[in-house]
């Protein structure tokens, strides 16, 4: 796989150019993905954080052809760099409006709202648009027809599990999401983060059993500890991950005990204390 140089166009396929931004971290890996799919009629795939150096080599990587911008979702480091670049191109813009809360960004107005299973054709290819809440409400993926790729943003990531955020991110649809993707006939998965995946049907049952065993421990966690807040419960449940990310494991915990609160499993008091229904 090519490697990670902040600001090149590495070729991936005919069709697809991963650049990949300057942001690299614990929560982003090498940094964020934006991809270009086709050459002549261009379209850019979460164009990333607001950093000057990385929007510019989108503009000269796009050959004066962006045509359109299309965005997974409204976090920090997928879409800043979407009004900048579409004031630069005259692109499109495409995706759905940021959820208000703190962890989005407010700044992304898009131009055309995605519906689910829309297709939008270029001169090139046909991508389609698939609506996949979870991550956050309004998380889109986007199917490149003719390559079998799947253009995930943080529905999936290689490396590593995503978080799920509540109230906007939701382990429900989450799992339901990862079942929807499973419909369409992928050959590999382009992630935000991370290199291509090649196993995508193998990867996403993986990822729906792994949360499912989570979910497990969850249920075994409040067994053993009985009632439980949070900061408690996750020493236990997320035990197997270092404890500098539990601050971020306890949002995936919330999703997971507000999905199994909803199926009359678990029960929360006034003072945010979980327990088992009996």
């Amino acid at each position: 796989m090519p490697p990670f140089d902040p600001g090149v166009a590495y070729r991936l396929s005919p069709l697809v150019r991963r650049i990949t931004a300057p942001n690299s971290g614990p929560m982003t890996g090498p940094g964020t993905n934006t991809y270009l799919v086709g050459d002549q009629d261009v379209t850019v795939i979460d164009p990333g954080p607001l950093i000057e150096t990385h929007i510019n080599a989108i503009v000269e990587a796009g050959y004066g052809n962006i045509r359109r911008i299309m965005c997974t979702h409204t976090h920090s480091d997928h879409s800043p760099a979407a009004a900048p670049l579409a004031e630069l191109t005259g692109a499109q813009l495409i995706g759905a409006p940021p959820p208000n809360d703190p962890y989005n960004d407010q700044t992304f107005k898009p131009t055309l709202e995605p519906a689910n299973l829309q297709v939008f054709p270029t001169q090139e290819a046909s991508l389609i648009a698939l609506h996949t809440p979870g991550h956050v409400g309004n998380h889109f993926c986007f199917f490149l027809e003719e390559e079998g790729m799947m253009f995930a943003g943080d529905h999936i990531m290689n490396g590593s599990t995503v978080v799920i955020i509540p109230p906007s991110g939701d382990m429900k649809a989450y799992i339901e999401s990862l079942r929807l993707l499973l419909e369409q006939p992928m050959i590999s998965i382009a992630p935000a983060h991370g290199d291509l995946m090649p196993n995508p049907v193998e990867t996403i049952e993986w990822l729906i059993a792994h949360r499912l065993q989570r979910e497990a421990k969850v249920v075994a966690g409040l067994e053993a500890l009985g009632a439980s807040n949070l900061d408690s419960l996750v020493v236990k449940v997320y035990d197997d991950v270092d404890s500098s990310l539990h601050s971020w494991a306890k949002l995936s915990m919330k999703a997971h005990l507000l999905k199994l609160q909803a199926e009359n499993v678990v029960k929360c008091s006034p003072s945010e204390v979980w327990s088992l229904v009996e």
